[in-house]
């Protein structure tokens, strides 16, 4: 099989860390190359390396069989490589047309740009490959998918032929995956090749060709996809066996804690009700848009709700912004973590510091250095965050450590309710046994928590009950024991009348 890439006895060092330790990595041309691995395996360092973000201390790369020397992202681009990150770069106040042609406009005489032929052959392409968006359409009026979309035009116009996707589904619907996987068909039918991150089992089968894993910063094989299954795959991200990714055990369930009445928003939710209690796990389930997390929001005070009343131990409460939903020892770890939860350029101290400034307080209402040092050393070590200082900057951390530097800030607190917004989404299987562990842990010392989770396993495995909804409303509140993830779905797209008589009856 015909090789688009070999990457050779790649090294890089960040300091003491060893980032990528002789790294040989193979990938074929016109396939779906899958790459894999833990938050922190060296993945993103090598398709850097790759892209010219950062510099190799040792190897080399050869492309189509001839060595190319690859210092900056342009002359990445100019070997044919274009990678597409988790956080889009496009500019949203120009055209689609624009953001595909920015740095090499063609220009006519006296210096104007050919714009009518700029937006004309930028269509050409975009249909070329069933891209459906207009050339002439202002980026910001674009959805989340279609900018996605618009990256792997960015990258054909370069006349990219290997595009690396660094876990390009990451914040799509199913509709809208299923949509980037006929692209992505249509891309290497016409061989073009594709490097694809992933933290997703199902999408590694649906889609890849090729599977590759990392793990501390080496590339442990790499296989053609029908040579793995799952356990396979999870065993050799983490170097042992994982036989219970949903660690939930049965814990004593107390007194109601939380207690929501009649909560309503207009065009979000409507006449919720629901109730938590000490050492119960909620699940919030539902597909995108049905209202989840701006219930979770509300509760935190976020969102002000129209109607309705919050009851904690049998108590109404006045809840008009998250400092009040923190004075009654309600904590929200969000969806996004990265825009709503983290300081990303502030330390990883700082980060753990930030809602605990009331306890850390020394003489003259100074931050006590001392106190601060102290809680954030026994946070990390109590989440076993993975860093080698606490004076890095957030951003330096993988996806599943920035996640846990969000929990050990909220959980330094003393809480009575703890809502978890998709507390696992994109991190990697290692990471996600840690968080369903801490979970568990919590709702054994007595708090009240609310899991918003997409991923249907997850729910299931995680939640005493479970609260559907759909388009805004309740559609059923079950004992977790006694559904399935086809009644479950069911639920979540309306179909409820079917299934209450052929499936609960």
């Amino acid at each position: 099989m015909k090789k688009a890439l070999e990457m050779k006895h790649i090294s890089k060092r960040f300091g003491g860390v060893h980032a990528l330790r002789d790294v040989c990595y193979d990938v074929y041309a016109g396939q779906v190359n899958i790459l894999m691995g833990e938050n922190g395996a060296g993945k993103s360092t090598l398709m850097k390396v790759l892209s010219g973000a950062i510099l190799k201390d040792e190897g080399d790369i050869y492309i189509e069989g001839e060595k190319v020397s690859i210092i900056t992202p342009h002359d990445a681009l100019s070997n044919g490589v274009a990678m597409i990150y988790q956080e889009l770069n496009v500019v949203p106040q120009m055209t689609v047309e624009a953001n595909m042609s920015l740095g090499k406009e063609a220009v006519a005489k006296f210096g104007f740009v050919k714009q009518k032929q700029l937006i004309a052959d930028a269509q050409q392409l975009l249909d070329s490959y069933g891209i459906d968006i207009r050339a002439d359409m202002e980026v910001s009026q674009l959805s989340l998918a279609e900018r996605q979309m618009l990256e792997i035009a960015k990258a054909l116009a370069a006349n990219a032929k290997i595009i690396v996707m660094d876990e390009p589904t990451s914040s799509l619907t199913a509709k809208e995956t299923e949509g980037l996987f006929q692209i992505i068909r249509r891309l290497t039918s016409k061989n073009c090749t594709i490097i694809y991150i992933s933290h997703r089992m199902e999408e590694v089968f649906e889609i890849g060709n090729h599977v590759a894993v990392m793990r501390d910063g080496e590339l442990i094989g790499n296989w053609p996809i029908e040579e793995v299954d799952q356990q396979k795959l999870i065993s050799y991200m983490v170097g042992r066996t994982i036989d219970n990714l949903y660690p939930k055990e049965t814990v004593p369930i107390g007194d109601v804690v939380l207690e929501v009445e009649h909560l309503s928003k207009e065009n979000m939710y409507q006449d919720i009700s629901f109730s938590v209690r000490q050492g119960e796990i909620l699940g919030l389930s539902g597909l995108v848009g049905a209202g989840r997390t701006e219930i979770g929001m509300s509760i935190f005070g976020a969102i002000q709700p129209d109607s309705g009343e919050i009851k904690l131990h049998g108590k109404p409460v006045n809840i008009k912004s998250p400092v009040d939903a923190i004075q009654e020892k309600i904590a929200y770890i969000p969806e996004d973590r990265k825009s709503l939860a983290l300081d990303l350029r502030a330390k990883i101290s700082h980060n753990i510091a930030l809602v605990n400034l009331d306890e850390l307080c020394g003489l003259f209402n100074f931050i006590s250095k001392e106190k601060e040092s102290r809680l954030c050393q026994q946070q990390i070590k109590k989440f076993r965050i993975k860093t080698p200082s606490d004076s890095l900057p957030v951003s330096s951390l993988s996806g599943g450590n920035q996640q846990k530097v969000v929990l050990g800030k909220w959980l330094a607190q003393d809480l009575d309710v703890l809502i978890l917004d998709e507390p696992t989404r994109g991190i990697d299987v290692g990471s996600k046994e840690e968080i369903h562990k801490l979970i568990v842990q919590l709702a054994r010392q007595n708090l009240a928590i609310i899991l918003i989770s997409s991923e249907l396993p997850e729910i299931l495995g995680m939640s005493d009950r479970i609260l559907v909804m759909c388009e805004g409303e309740m559609a059923g509140i079950f004992d977790a024991d006694k559904v399935d993830q086809e009644v479950i779905m069911a639920y979540s797209v309306g179909a409820i009348k079917q299934y209450e008589q052929e499936e609960l009856q």
